[in-house]
């Protein structure tokens, strides 16, 4: 018996006899869950004990000055790697005529498998209109917004309408394949910042208790009816909490959650306010929650609009990020416009803050495209 083999024996009889257990690795809310999405819940798992992904929404779609040009991103024209996670938006799933959602359609398809098979990972919005008053959009407009999620759950006015558009998504998601034929994994975000009132599901507008039921509903008609098997379900509200109660006011429970975050610009310098402490605070707050339910957590969007502050990537978020020790998978900063000179959320080439981002994407702790392990497969990433 080699000395290897000898030293974990020795190891599992010590655990045995001193009842020392493992701790058991997290589960999928979804146990039918596709292999890859399987790998990839474990692996970004692993991953979170000594790194954090970075992110970027709509970065391969728009940038600074120039929209859909394949194999192009800010992030990658600064640094010459895409970001490890790439945000897009269901939006266009519904409330658009059928022509315009094919359109939609394919142009997600394409970028979620093209993120796939480079390795990256996809996290997907869903800023969709309102069913029940769609002249209003996705925001609530006082006294013309109808509060749509009592209408949406089961015995509502508009459930049927909801599981059409539920359809609509599972069809979508059981049609995005990489060129490996396989299905591709989302890290699927509905419902989020509903802390907050300005979308028609946010607090101000249903109960705690339609709220759980809407997305209950959600995740099983998505994961049981319609046998959608590649959605990874993430939970984040925006930073209105201060404590893990306020944090969980509207949790529909660990059988329905398998990613906990949340969403936070107020605290990282939005008008110029920073509160960096009550950040940290509440990063610190999801990653225990996280650690104690064995859930991933997020950092699932932030950010500075315009970066005007040049060294806001190490003296603002990498700070935070380090301060505490949290466990987060990613975090995701916003989308830079195509059109506007002053909306975007990451660097392009001259910006002001450039020469901190570099400092930011070379720090051992980040990880980008590039850096990833095979995130899809199950084997030992030997990469710790």
């Amino acid at each position: 018996m080699n000395f290897l083999l000898s030293f974990l024996l020795t190891l599992s009889l010590l655990a045995v006899t001193f009842g020392v257990q493992a701790a058991p690795r997290p589960k999928l809310t979804d146990p039918n869950a596709t292999a890859e999405t399987k790998a990839l819940r474990r692996n970004l798992h692993k991953l979170a004990k000594k790194y954090i992904l970075f992110g970027h929404q709509n970065a391969t779609e728009t940038g600074h000055g120039w929209n859909r040009e394949p194999g192009r991103s800010d992030v990658k024209s600064v640094t010459g790697t895409h970001p490890a996670v790439i945000g897009v938006d269901f939006s266009g799933l519904s409330g658009r005529p059928p022509e315009a959602i094919e359109r939609a359609k394919q142009s997600l398809r394409t970028l979620i498998a093209d993120t796939y098979n480079r390795g990256g990972v996809t996290t997907v919005a869903w800023h969709f209109t309102n069913p029940v008053t769609p002249q209003t959009g996705f925001y609530w407009k006082d006294s013309v917004s109808a509060a749509a999620v009592p209408n949406l759950i089961p015995g509502g006015s508009h459930h049927e309408q909801y599981k059409a558009i539920l359809q609509t998504v599972a069809s979508f998601a059981g049609s995005v394949k990489g060129k490996d034929g396989k299905l591709a994994p989302m890290l699927f975000r509905p419902y989020h910042e509903f802390d907050g009132g300005w979308f028609w599901w946010g607090k101000p507008h249903c109960s705690p208790e339609d709220f759980k039921t809407l997305w209950r509903f959600t995740v099983s008609y998505l994961r049981d009816s319609l046998q959608v098997h590649n959605f990874v379900y993430v939970f984040s509200p925006d930073c209105l909490f201060k404590t893990e109660a306020e944090y969980v006011d509207r949790y529909p429970g660990n059988d329905w959650v398998d990613m906990v975050g949340f969403d936070d610009y107020a605290d990282f310098g939005r008008d110029g306010r920073y509160n960096l402490p009550a950040g940290i605070a509440k990063l610190k707050i999801v990653s225990d929650f996280a650690r104690k339910n064995r859930k991933l957590a997020a950092f699932t969007e932030t950010g500075l609009e315009s970066i005007p502050d040049t060294t806001w990537w190490t003296g603002s978020l990498l700070k935070a990020l380090k301060a505490e020790k949290v466990r987060l998978a990613y975090v995701l900063v916003w989308r830079n416009d195509a059109r506007s000179a002053t909306h975007f959320y990451a660097p392009y080439p001259s910006q002001a803050s450039v020469p901190d981002f570099i400092r930011f994407y070379n720090d051992p702790y980040t990880l980008f495209e590039a850096d990833l392990p095979r995130l899809y497969r199950r084997k030992k990433l030997f990469f710790f």
